[in-house]
């Protein structure tokens, strides 16, 4: 056997090796326990939670009665009209909309949109507090042509006039880190390293980052080492597959259990949302991925 076809065959057995391999550790992880009652057994090392515009054809209140069913409490992005829903089923909003026009490329990097997002944040944060939620995004918007130096400081400039009353009723404004290669273009915080240095330009510890792992290892890879040394700054995760943002299973190249743990082992108490968009074409399909997604980030 020739020197290339011998490599040809060692590189097709250890990739499917790999494929067999990983697939079999995902659905392990996957394995379904159950208590007393017969419900689904979480171990209650990672507070889960979902975001709700990946299953827009799932109506709210069937996505809260699957919530409940697969065992969890909390669905992200959830703006104040439908706090009531969650409340009904006795679930948290663990990610908040503001309750005005909720926009990714008009952010706080553009002066010239301080006064609205100023009013947005100031009406929901009290909002928030009499609800008894603690957390709401916000966006750095797109550069449009600025550099990075003028963005921070705009954000700064903005941020500080909502921080304080933030502050005042134990609120924490996270701005999302978003790839600006596939499906953001232009968007401005994009990098861990520009996020960092944003929360520490404000010094707060009601302002943090929510790192999502889709997007950041689309635009920087190095997820592990990336939450290890910067943990701190990190209030919030989101998972999505990569590519395609679809499930997290053995269809795509990261593993997730490995950076759950990586999470855990921070001392991590806040919430890790599932953001991927589900492949399957009725709505019981959609949530089973739900469900199996959840127990993969279960370690």
């Amino acid at each position: 056997m020739s020197t290339q076809n011998r490599r040809a065959v060692i590189k097709n057995l250890l990739a499917g090796s790999v494929a067999v391999g990983a697939s079999s550790i995902l659905n392990a992880c996957a394995a379904e326990t159950k208590n007393d009652t017969g419900l689904m057994k979480l171990k209650g090392n990672i507070n889960h939670s979902v975001c709700q515009w990946c299953y827009g054809s799932v109506p709210l209140e069937e996505l809260c009665q699957a919530v409940k069913e697969i065992g969890f409490g909390a669905i992200d992005l959830i703006g104040p009209k439908d706090w009531p829903t969650l409340k009904k089923y006795g679930l948290y909003s663990s990610m908040c909309y503001h309750g005005g026009n909720v926009s990714l490329t008009n952010g706080f990097n553009d002066k010239k949109f301080h006064e609205q997002l100023i009013k947005d944040y100031t009406e929901v944060i009290p909002l928030m507090k009499q609800a008894g939620y603690t957390d709401v995004i916000c966006f750095s918007g797109s550069r449009n042509g600025m550099d990075d130096e003028t963005g921070l400081k705009n954000c700064v400039e903005g941020l500080q006039k909502i921080l304080p009353l933030a502050e005042k009723n134990g609120v924490t404004i996270q701005m999302e880190l978003l790839n600006s290669k596939i499906d953001h273009k232009d968007y401005m915080c994009d990098k861990s390293a520009w996020g960092v240095e944003l929360c520490k330009r404000l010094g707060s510890e009601n302002f943090k980052l929510l790192y999502d792992i889709y997007h950041m290892q689309i635009d920087e890879g190095d997820v592990i080492r990336t939450i290890q040394n910067n943990h701190q700054y990190f209030g919030h995760y989101h998972t999505g597959g990569v590519p395609g943002r679809h499930e997290i299973d053995e269809t795509q190249e990261l593993f997730y259990p490995a950076i759950m743990k990586a999470i855990v082992a921070t001392g991590f108490k806040g919430y890790t949302a599932q953001e991927f968009i589900p492949t399957g074409k009725e709505n019981k399909d959609k949530l089973a991925s739900l469900k199996k997604a959840v127990l993969i980030c279960d370690v």
